[in-house]
């Protein structure tokens, strides 16, 4: 069979994604015999002697999103920090690089996988804190591996939402129903219709949490049946209009008619003329201001988003 220019020009696509992966360009890695104090971290973060203060009672985990890792809340962890909260940023869901032994990539493995390590180390952080519950700050994938664990892994008690081990989530641009990544997920859809593996190459593109990420996946159906919300919880949900990762970026707002618990915000409802990326949404002023403004209402009152 002939192949078409078109056919061509995504094949050349695929080929690209794929030699990105198999060669671990652009990657944030670590030693995976290190030991804990080694993996990438963010100073003043993990400190599990910390003292949570009457101000703020409750210690702030930052999760992290697709192949990235800790270091992704170089910004919003030392504010978190000069505001008084405890804060914790673990590095979640290991997978090893196929052509690079002793690299590994975070944010890459079985999303229900890293949920219950999220689980044990909230518990670990509950405990040592002695704090009763947590809020959790989740980026992309970070926000599908809170829920994950909220729902299935005992970080609420929907039988007693007094019993929650998490008070409030904030998501920025997380992939609540799904991402096409930018229409990557139609291009794998056209390389099928082509008559080629493209059902195959999609974990090969994305990795396992990537594929568990897209629009439709078995994990988001069944994370999201029977509703988006739990009970107790208050929700914070971020989203840019510029995002091109998490596409297309109203998938990302939980679907339920709760305004009071659940607060679905664009960062251009706060500035109109902001121009957040995916990414940016970690790192930009606007962003990391509503994050604050959410854990802690009484910063919006004293503190003007810079735009």
């Amino acid at each position: 069979m002939a192949i078409t220019p078109r056919a061509a020009r995504i094949l050349c696509a695929l080929a690209a994604a794929f030699a990105m992966i198999i060669s671990g360009q652009a990657i944030a890695s670590a030693d995976p015999a290190a030991t804990p104090a080694q993996f990438p971290t963010v100073e003043g973060t993990n400190d599990f002697g910390c003292v949570p203060s009457p101000e703020h009672p409750r210690p702030v985990v930052l999760i992290h999103g697709t192949k990235m890792d800790a270091t992704t809340w170089t910004i919003l962890a030392p504010q978190l920090i000069e505001q008084g909260y405890c804060v914790f940023a673990p590095n979640y869901g290991a997978v090893g690089l196929l052509f690079e032994p002793g690299k590994i990539v975070w944010g890459s493995g079985d999303i229900p996988e890293s949920a219950r390590e999220i689980g044990g180390f909230i518990d670990r952080v509950l405990t040592e804190t002695g704090a009763s519950q947590v809020d959790i700050v989740g980026h992309s994938q970070g926000g599908i591996v809170a829920r994950q664990y909220m729902k299935f892994d005992g970080g609420t008690d929907p039988a007693d939402p007094a019993r929650n081990k998490v008070h409030s989530l904030v998501t920025l641009g997380a992939t609540n129903h799904g991402t096409t990544f930018g229409g990557l997920q139609e291009l794998a859809k056209l390389v099928t219709s082509l008559g080629l593996p493209g059902d195959a190459i999609t974990p090969l593109t994305w990795n396992m949490a990537g594929a568990q990420q897209l629009v439709g996946s078995p994990v988001l159906v069944n994370l999201n049946a029977g509703g988006d919300v739990l009970p107790g919880v208050d929700y914070t949900v971020i989203a840019t209009r510029d995002d091109t990762i998490s596409t297309p970026p109203e998938l990302t707002f939980l679907r339920t008619g709760d305004t009071e618990s659940v607060h679905n915000v664009w960062v251009q409802d706060v500035c109109p003329a902001a121009t957040t990326t995916h990414v940016g949404l970690v790192t930009d002023p606007v962003p990391n201001h509503m994050v604050l403004s959410a854990l802690d209402p009484e910063y919006a009152a004293t503190h003007t988003a810079a735009c």
